[in-house]
């Protein structure tokens, strides 16, 4: 199986690979985002557009799964406020150049890692 671009980005640590759960399929689907980490180990994402396949996924079901280089896990995604938000664009935008600029038209999230329960019968 070859490796798309997105994937190898992810394993160099550049970009992280993101899993959503489809809000339709129910299926896993990914995406490679950019994203800055904050001192809490939280990591922000934003989004293009308000129609980003990865975006609404996260709204329906806000737990992900995230791969950036050796760094493996799970996190849940909250929709950061306005007043957080513009400086999470600017961060990406230093991170990423130019290109990045079209980020902030959609929402933009920070990711902390999940805490997982396990349940015994």
């Amino acid at each position: 199986m070859t490796e798309s671009i997105g994937e190898e980005l992810a394993r160099w640590g550049k970009v992280a690979w993101l899993e959503t759960t489809g809000r339709t399929s129910g299926n896993p689907v990914t995406a490679a985002v950019g994203f800055v980490e904050g001192a809490d180990g939280s990591l922000l994402v934003a989004a293009g557009s308000e129609s980003a396949d990865w975006a609404l996924n996260l709204k329906a079901n806000p737990r992900c799964h995230v791969t950036i280089s050796d760094v493996v896990g799970w996190y849940d995604a909250i929709e950061v406020d306005e007043a957080e938000r513009g400086g999470a664009v600017v961060q990406l935008i230093l991170k990423y150049g130019t290109p990045a600029e079209g980020l902030g038209r959609g929402p933009v999230f920070r990711l902390t890692p999940a805490v997982m329960t396990e349940f015994h019968s």
